[in-house]
């Protein structure tokens, strides 16, 4: 614990000992930083002490102020709690022990409209609050996560060595997966942005798992081999990886060995979440954003979370007849992988866009390829594909949307006939896919010059005098049209689009 002779010695402090935390304190122990940490329980702190941190540059302080006493000028101070009401708790503590151009770094899994609120409060005492989204789970906070920094831009210089040290590298001139993202709750909306595309991603894999499953009968173990090829080439990803390790895991509990099942196939499917997913959503809606893959993926989490409802209803709602796969099963895995591929592109486009549009909203000046290269290692959804993205952006900053650049718009030609084909077998079959559905459904949209919304804003105009513009006018200019005879000139006020 700490003493006398530890104050001012410290070149960070981190409070809370779950799994990120520990870990991301033994990262920067590695890195040769000596580090203060704090917990709540204090039977924690003596633990890990007196464990994992034994003999290593770690002090564990059981009171507050030993804790801060601990860390030297300018203070670094890293909380690693729940979001919300813990951090807040924190934060009024830390206010009254640390001081002008001191550091409290939030990194947990925060709402940026809580940072954004943070970092204004902190600034009265000239306190530089920093939201941080960190990235990677345990190995990755371990070794190497992605890390997010955004908040107060005055308190970036002096984290930058500690945080980008302790990231993860994976370009070969060694640059860090961490990089200044933006102002305010700008590093805790990209790290929210992050986990909905992670929603995605796992749903889509989830889906192509139950199709081939489903449709064309294949064994856990063929479909390990499946995704073991399918990770060596574009879909090669950190999801994928351990999809292929998950699929043949015999259940540990099992009394006799030779005869136990995979593990998979034992676990309830009933899905949990955090909540990241559904804030991705909600923004996507206050900002008018259609990042439907996503909000299909925290849907498809809601559905399967109604068990029992789902378990009754299968026995009283009527499918389609019972269908029996006689096409070829190869063609048809290489149709689920072009599905999986294509989808995958739409999910990330949308996510892209959500983040431009946030970031102009908002005034973050976010470098959407700076992203991309941040998610290349250590974090959940680092994969090969990102390096395309980080591409597409450096050779057109402004580019509205990922279909369009080239190595997209390619892949997803190649990739439309054998995606459209899956989701034929699918709805046929009734097998769900809602997400693989939402991205071809987006992508058809975003094709199509000339949508049905014309009827929409004539129905609009009918019933509540919203407006309309039209094609043959400067689009300055609203309508309004008597549809019946009946009612008046007086329309309602013009529509956002």
């Amino acid at each position: 614990m700490s003493s006398a002779s530890t104050v001012g010695t410290a070149d960070i402090g981190v409070i809370g000992l779950a799994v990120m935390g520990e870990n991301l304190i033994l990262n920067f122990e590695s890195r040769g930083y000596t580090v203060a940490c704090h917990n709540r329980t204090t039977a924690k702190i003596t633990n890990f002490v007196e464990g994992r941190a034994d003999g290593k540059n770690i002090i564990g302080c059981a009171e507050l102020k030993d804790f801060v006493a601990t860390l030297k000028s300018p203070k670094k101070v890293m909380l690693m709690v729940h979001a919300g009401k813990v951090v807040d708790i924190y934060g009024e503590q830390l206010k009254e022990l640390l001081g002008p151009g001191d550091i409290l770094i939030d990194g947990g899994n925060s709402n940026f409209n809580d940072t954004n609120r943070r970092v204004a409060d902190f600034a009265e005492k000239k306190i530089h609050f920093m939201g941080c989204g960190v990235s990677g789970g345990e190995e990755g906070a371990l070794k190497g996560p992605s890390i997010m920094p955004g908040g107060d831009p005055a308190g970036w210089p002096a984290i930058k060595p500690l945080l980008q040290s302790i990231s993860a590298k994976v370009t070969a001139d060694n640059v860090p997966c961490c990089d200044w993202v933006g102002a305010g709750g700008a590093g805790h909306y990209v790290k929210t942005v992050h986990n909905g595309i992670e929603y995605g991603d796992i749903q889509l894999i989830c889906e192509a798992y139950f199709l081939l499953k489903s449709i064309a009968g294949l064994s856990n173990q063929q479909m390990h081999e499946i995704f073991v090829e399918w990770n060596q080439g574009d879909l090669d990803s950190f999801l994928i990886e351990i999809t292929k390790d998950i699929l043949i895991k015999k259940d540990d509990l099992a009394e006799d060995e030779s005869k136990a099942e995979y593990l998979v196939d034992l676990i309830k499917d009933t899905a949990g979440q955090k909540g990241t997913g559904k804030w991705t959503a909600i923004s996507a809606l206050d900002l008018g954003m259609p990042v439907t893959l996503i909000g299909e993926a925290v849907f498809a989490r809601c559905l399967s979370a109604q068990k029992a409802e789902r378990v009754h209803a299968a026995t009283v709602l009527a499918g389609p007849p019972a269908y029996e796969f006689k096409g070829d099963k190869k063609a048809f895995v290489s149709d689920v992988r072009d599905a999986l591929f294509a989808s995958k592109i739409v999910s990330y486009a949308q996510g892209f866009v959500l983040i431009k549009k946030a970031s102009d909203e908002y005034k973050w000046n976010i470098n959407l390829g700076s992203c991309a290269l941040m998610w290349r290692g250590g974090c959940i959804i680092r994969s090969v594909f990102l390096g395309e993205i980080k591409a597409a952006f450096d050779a057109n900053p402004d580019l509205p949307n990922l279909l369009l650049a080239p190595y997209f718009l390619e892949k997803v030609s190649a990739a439309q006939a054998g995606w459209r084909r899956v989701l034929a077998i699918a709805v046929t079959a009734g097998i769900p896919s809602p997400a693989f559905a939402t991205a071809l459904a987006y992508y058809d949209g975003y094709r199509t010059a000339r949508l049905p919304a014309n009827l929409l804003q004539a129905q609009r105009d009918y019933f509540g005098a919203h407006t309309y513009q039209r094609l043959d006018k400067p689009d300055s200019e609203f309508f309004h049209c008597n549809w019946t005879g009946r009612g008046g000139t007086t329309s309602s006020s013009t529509y956002n689009a």
